[in-house]
Order: structure tokens, then sequence, then C-alpha cells
């Protein structure tokens, strides 16, 4: 649910003390030195006054603290402006500390590190070095713990993955050692940087940036997590229910260099043993959960996420931004239509924009105002964006509905009145359903799913923030999976996040960002949005373990014939239901493609007065109440209702 929104801006004392340093930069600076950028309080942008094709580019490597109390040596490669380092000029890093730069490669190209003969690298995977270093900016790129070229092991989120990039920000603030070589006992200092540092990256590599801001390390000035974890538990369970087919020793296989597949299977073990596959809440997971710690977060956020990405669902979104709202944060917040997709793929000529006015803000210093302005952009259909001043808009409200039985041939009522006491909905799991199946049948009654629905809204209803829906069910057999989604039944035109680039299509011709060499041209392939024509909208979606019926942190026995309370945690949204058009809450077993089902298919009896939707409607109970009174006259259904396919989690990055 919505948390109260603290005040975002940044204060007058540190706006002075930002031109100060500045300023303070400019006088020790050798006489006749080119500054990269102004001082702070001037308005401007930094500019690419500096050549790409003669940056300096070398690998280190960072010794990085580990569990046993000794250090692995973590590969760094940097590329940065040559111009800068022969004046004296200081420059601030922009980071993406990554597991996949050898086996999986980043962006809509999978693009990987090379380098040359010498080992010196030549490419760096994605447009930020093209495009940053110009003006003023290093670029760092991190091989996590285990992968490529560092040492240690692959630990997916846990203390050696924070850690290994948490000693480079050290480093860069001169409180790490680093050699010129893996195993060589030259030491090389970061003399020619700031300090001020930007962590970035999508999936894995956001998922990082969470956890080294986190730590409150001293250094790091902004992170910009993209499709992002904020709790690996949430990954891969939903309150017990195994959203995947295995744990993260897959993950960590699939990363590994081969050096440490051969020497880390102790790692391996403990990841195994840590992780079990009945949902458990364990110490393993208590390491992996940034939330908990959103309180030491001294950094500015921009966040980005899909709406609809089935593989790092909005939960770890809506968590992250509600902790780090509630401990006032600095932060913004991008919300697309796609699914797990970067928002260079989907925005490109405005991300490049915000994020160049993000990063000279906060690393540079310059008084652009991009902390002043709105702190939500959301795309409403494909390419459309609104913004909104606060995220949750002020007046969002924590509203509760609830079913009620309707006709026997149709479904139930969705309104702002209990249930009878006593009256009841019944469902059998069907694991080959999903929640595709089940809205394309709403308005029939279906074995496999409990609907309920309001009448045509009057009005717009938007729901902006997380939701939860709180049951009372009795099983049929001693295991049980439920499923909670929330649709928007009618007609629109969305991007089509079910289909394997979800919400974009590559194209053939290439655009340019930055400067770039026959090595690294800074030059990708272009995409539009991938859309589809759909009668119905799932716009947000919750599961769980019938067996974590209670704190929901270990599994508990299940007796068939008794009735239990759960609550189910919806993903993150911010969707307006048009006029017109119905809201409809789905409960059902196994969400087919979304989560593993039980081991056993029960029926599930729905005690209806005891079961109720708690969701964050912008003008709260009175804009329900305006929305469904008298209703609209319902839009031309076809004949027969037509859907995405049936939805996939792909797995990360």
């Amino acid at each position: 649910m919505p948390k109260p929104t603290r005040n975002t801006r940044i204060s007058w004392t540190t706006s002075v003390l930002a031109a100060l340093a500045a300023l303070l930069a400019v006088l020790a600076a050798p006489p006749g030195a080119a500054q990269a950028a102004p001082p702070g309080r001037h308005a401007g942008e930094s500019r690419p006054v500096y050549s790409y094709d003669r940056a300096v580019r070398e690998s280190v490597w960072v010794e990085a603290p580990t569990r046993a109390g000794g250090t692995d040596r973590v590969a760094v490669d940097v590329v940065r402006p040559r111009e800068a380092a022969e004046k004296g000029v200081r420059v601030p890093v922009i980071m993406d500390a990554s597991p996949y730069y050898s086996c999986c490669g980043r962006g809509n190209e999978s693009q990987k590190k090379t380098y040359d003969a010498q080992g010196k690298p030549v490419q760096f995977p994605l447009f930020y070095d093209n495009y940053f270093v110009p003006r003023g900016y290093a670029v760092v790129l991190v091989d996590l713990a285990g992968t490529n070229r560092s040492d240690g092991c692959v630990d997916v989120g846990g203390r050696s993955d924070v850690q290994s990039a948490k000693a480079v920000v050290d480093w860069l603030n001169g409180r790490a050692r680093a050699y010129g070589s893996r195993t060589g006992n030259t030491p090389v200092t970061a003399d020619w940087t700031t300090g001020a540092v930007g962590m970035i990256g999508k999936s894995y590599d956001g998922t990082v940036a969470n956890g080294v801001a986190a730590t409150g390390v001293d250094g790091l000035k902004t992170i910009v997590p993209i499709g992002a974890i904020s709790s690996w538990y949430d990954y891969y369970f939903a309150k017990g229910a195994a959203l995947f087919g295995s744990g993260p020793d897959g993950l960590a296989s699939r990363v590994e260099s081969a050096e440490a597949r051969a020497r880390c299977q102790d790692v391996q073990r403990k990841l195994v043993e840590g992780a079990p596959r009945n949902g458990d809440r364990t110490p393993l997971w208590s390491e992996r959960d940034y939330v908990r710690d959103a309180g030491n977060v001294r950094a500015s956020v921009l966040a980005v996420h899909g709406m609809q990405d089935l593989n790092v669902r909005t939960k770890h979104l809506g968590q992250w931004w509600d902790a780090l709202a509630a401990n006032g944060v600095e932060r913004k917040i991008w919300l697309s239509q796609t699914g797990h997709v970067d928002p260079f793929d989907f925005r490109r000529d405005a991300w490049v924009r915000t994020l160049h006015r993000w990063f000279d803000h906060y690393l540079m210093g310059y008084d652009n105002g991009v902390e002043r302005e709105p702190m939500a952009d959301v795309e409403r259909a494909p390419d459309q964006w609104t913004t909104d001043r606060v995220w949750p808009p002020a007046g969002t409200r924590a509203t509760t509905l609830r079913p009620a039985a309707g006709s026997a041939e149709g479904p139930g009522v969705l309104g702002l009145e209990p249930a009878r006491p006593g009256s009841t909905a019944e469902f059998t799991d069907d694991p080959a359903l999903g929640e595709n199946d089940w809205a394309a049948a709403i308005d029939r009654s279906t074995p496999a799913k409990a609907g309920f629905v309001t009448r045509p809204l009057a009005r717009d209803l938007r729901l902006s923030g997380s939701s939860t829906v709180r049951l009372r069910v009795t099983p049929s057999t001693a295991s049980a999976h439920l499923s909670a989604v929330l649709v928007d039944l009618g007609p629109a035109t969305i991007r089509d996040y079910a289909d394997d680039a979800e919400g974009i299509t590559t194209l053939t011709d290439r655009t340019c960002w930055g400067a770039g060499t026959p090595g690294d041209t800074g030059c990708f392939l272009r995409t539009e949005a991938r859309t589809a024509r759909v009668d119905h909208t799932v716009f947000s979606r919750g599961w769980a373990d019938l067996g974590h019926w209670g704190s929901g942190k270990r599994t508990r026995a299940v007796t068939p014939g008794t009735p239990y309370t759960i609550t189910l945690d919806l993903a993150a949204t911010d969707h307006v239901v048009p006029a017109g058009h119905r809201l409809a809450l789905i409960v059902a077993g196994t969400d087919r493609g979304l989560i593993e089902p039980a081991s056993t298919t029960p029926r599930l009896t729905l005690d209806l007065a005891a079961t109720s939707a708690n969701l964050p409607l912008v003008g709260g109970y009175a804009a329900f109440a305006r929305a469904t009174k008298g209703g609209a006259r319902p839009p031309v259904k076809p004949a027969h209702p037509y859907g995405l396919g049936t939805p996939r989690q792909t797995r990360l990055p």
C-alpha cells in the first residue's frame, strides 16, 4: 500500500555545499586546467569536450574482503578522458557491476567485453562510455566476484556480490587497494577521480546497485536500478510458492567462470542448502534482503521498471520504493508498459537526456533542476507518457473492496459492501490454465476460478501502488497454491509484453550515441513498440502457497477441510481503468507459466465475507463510489474475447 511521501528535494545546505565543493575543485586545479563541469551553482550541462578515441583504457584488480577474512581480486575495466588526466582534472564515475560481461552480454544486442592482444579493454557494452566519457566522466565496468576475470565465488546477491562492487567504490575513494594485474604487486591508485560514483544497471546489475546502496558506502552518490531485485527471496518465491524450477545455485552456475566453477563447490552447496524449495525464509534470504537496510541508503535513486515485468516483478520495485520513501531518500521513477526491458530500448531519446541530466546533477553538481521535476513518468499506452509530481499521487488511499456472490451463471460482484455471512465461491486448481484463460472467461461460471467484477465504470479509476488480497479459504487437500489478479475488462492497445521481446521490436537500422571507435562504435539497433489489441489486461498479480498461511516465513501443515486466512501481496502498478471498462478481481489456483503447481490439485472454498482486496485508489473510497455509481454502457464485447498469449517467466539477465 502507498506510504507517506517525504520531501525529496535537495535542501539549500546541500546545494550550497555542492557549489562550494565545485568551486574548491576549480581553485585546486593547476593553472589553465579545463574543468569537466562548471561549479554546480551554474546552469548548463556537461559537454563532449574530450576525445573518445584517445581515452585511457585500463584494467585494475581491486581487493575485496571475503567471508573468511581474506581478500579476492576483482577485475575492473576503466575508460576515462585522457585530456582530463593530463591536465589534472578529476572526473566522476559511472559504474556498472555485473556477472554477465563474459557469459551472457548486456543490452538488447547481448554485448560482451572485448580485449586486445595485450588484454586491454576494447569494447565496453552499452552506450555509457561512448556518450559520457567525452563529457568528462569515467565509466567503470566491474566483473563481480567469480565471473569473467575476477577471483572469488558467485553467491547470487549475497555478501560476495555486494562487497566485490562496494570495494570498487572504496578504491575510487582511496579506501581500498588495487593492482595492475591479477597476481602482481604493483599498486594502482584512482587519483584521477573525484570519488563521486553513480551505479547503474539492469536486472542483476541494478540489483547489485541496490545492495551496495543499502550498505551506505561513502562516495556512492546515486543509483539507477533498472528492473532490479530488492529481495532475492521474492525473486524465487511468492509467499512460499516457487516461481522457478530451480534456486540461486542454477543462476550461479550460469554466470560463474570456469575457474570459479571448479573452486566454488562449497559455495554452490551452501546456496542449495540455504534455499530449500519449500519456500521457507532462511538466513540465506535475510542476507539478500536489501529492503530491510533501506535506512542506510544515502544515494539518490532513479528507478525504472516495466509494469509487466514477469521476470523481476514489480513487487521488488514497490517494496523498495516504499522503504526509500519512508527513509526520505531522493528518488525518481519511470514505469513502462514493457516487460524486462531497458529504457534505452523503449524510450531512447528521452532516456539519454534524463540520464545525462541526472548524472550531471548528482555526480558533477549541476543545478539543472532535475530533482525538482515531476517524480514519476508513467506509460499509459504504447509511447504515451504522463507525469506525476509525486508517486503514488497525492490523494492515493488504500481502499477496501469486497467480493460478493453474483448470479449462478456469471461472475460475482466487486464493490464496497461485504458479502453476506456464509456466502462462498468454489474453484478447483487447474495447472493447465492461467490468468488470461481466467480473464477471457470472466463472464461465465467456470470451475477453475472465482471472478468478481464491478459494473461498467462511469468515470476513470486509477490504481497506483501496491495491493493486497486477504483470502479465507478451505482446501480439499493438504497443499494448495493460490493466485489473485486484477484485470481491466475492456478493449485496449497495449505493449505485447507476452512476446519474446516483451514489448519491443528490434529494427535493422542503427542510431549512434556519443563517439566511437572501430572496436566500440556506440551505434545500436533501433527499436519500436510491439503492440497487441486486447479485450482485457491483467495489470497486477500475486501468489502464495497456502502452507505459508501463518507468518509466511515457514511452511505449516494444511489440513483438508480446515479454513485458513492468508494475504497475497500484489505487485505494484499504475493503471487507469477507463470509464466504460470494468475492474475485476480473480482468485484461482496455479497461474500457468508464472508459478510452479502444488503437489496436489485441490478444490478450494472461498469464504466471501472474510475475503477482501486492499487497493491503492487515487481518490480512495470516494473515487470508487463515484466511478461505480450508475455505471456506463459496457463496451461491445467480441464473440471470442482475446488477450495475449500465456505469460512466461524468463530468467535473469
